[in-house]
């Protein structure tokens, strides 16, 4: 048998990939282009310690109590009355007497007062007071912590209200920031644990709801 091999035949030449145009490497960058720009223009850079720092803008009761007790303070040491005088004038018309004296709240009237008397023995930090030409009837106490309890502080000017805050929580944290504050400006610079038998004179604040009892919340202590 006679063999009949094909004559060899061009192999076809394999396409050319397609080279993309300069057109559409233009449109290609330019679409990245803009949507980076767009990524950088929705960005916020927020610098730690801004005002647009998250942990900046939560509420901090002791940095609150700090900046407001000065002014409660000078609120409460101007305004404050002679215990005396204000005993008399809540004997004849304590309604005059709140009104004259007193800053309204939501329960009883916030007075600031003045005082100077004889510590007697304390309870849980709180002294009994013997003032001269106060009815003995009248019981006069002081607060002197380690705990100071009560929203006397932030309620006797007036002018912190609910709704300045987020929440009741964060109202009641303001009071004890405001506490806070003023035990550490007042209080622990003084031995509080040996005021039995001394003298000592207060300007502070009370809330008055039973007018034989008044429990003060210090703005100022001297101890003689």
């Amino acid at each position: 048998m006679t063999d009949h091999t094909a004559p060899n035949q061009p192999r076809a030449a394999a396409p050319k990939a397609l080279r993309p145009s300069r057109r559409g490497i233009y449109i290609t960058v330019a679409t990245a282009a803009l949507v980076l720009a767009g990524i950088a223009f929705d960005t916020t850079v927020v610098h730690i310690g801004s005002d647009a720092d998250v942990r900046q803008q939560a509420f901090s009761p002791d940095t609150y109590g700090t900046e407001q007790f000065p002014r409660i303070q000078t609120f409460v040491t101007e305004k404050a009355v002679d215990a005396q005088t204000l005993a008399e004038a809540i004997t004849a018309d304590k309604d005059a007497a709140v009104t004259e004296y007193g800053t309204a709240a939501s329960t009883g009237a916030i007075i600031p007062i003045r005082v100077s008397g004889i510590a007697g023995e304390a309870r849980s930090g709180v002294y009994p007071l013997t003032v001269e030409g106060v009815p003995e009837d009248i019981t006069i106490r002081v607060q002197t912590g380690p705990a100071i309890n009560g929203t006397e502080l932030r309620d006797v000017p007036g002018d912190i209200a609910f709704g300045q805050f987020k929440n009741q929580i964060e109202y009641q944290d303001a009071g004890s920031g405001i506490n806070r504050a003023m035990k550490a400006a007042i209080l622990d610079p003084i031995d509080t644990a040996t005021l039995q038998g001394k003298t000592v004179e207060v300007v502070g604040a009370f809330r008055l709801i039973n007018p034989k009892n008044w429990m003060i919340t210090p703005v100022e202590v001297n101890v003689q």
